[in-house]
């Protein structure tokens, strides 16, 4: 019985991570650039950016964003894609 539940236990732990690793969102500018990330990274507020869900969609009409994606950890800012270490 010891056994069966470490090994749902280590199940559960591992589908866990698994989920947190998977979590992404969409982060847009005020210039209207939009792009995903993996996990909810915290940028300060001097950048002034909005983070929304994954599944977030800006409405028809809305013309005024772009998809602008990159590999990594930054962000955009006057169409210059700017890493973060």
């Amino acid at each position: 019985m010891k056994t069966i539940t470490q090994a749902l236990l280590a199940a559960a732990g591992g589908l866990m991570l698994a989920a947190t690793g998977a979590s992404a969102a969409i982060v847009c500018n005020d210039d209207g650039d939009c792009w995903h990330v993996r996990g909810h990274p915290a940028y300060g507020p001097e950048l002034k950016l909005r983070v929304h869900p994954d599944h977030w969609k800006w409405r028809h009409g809305d013309d005024h964003y772009r998809w602008r994606e990159h590999a990594g950890r930054g962000y955009w800012r006057s169409g210059v894609w700017v890493d973060i270490h």
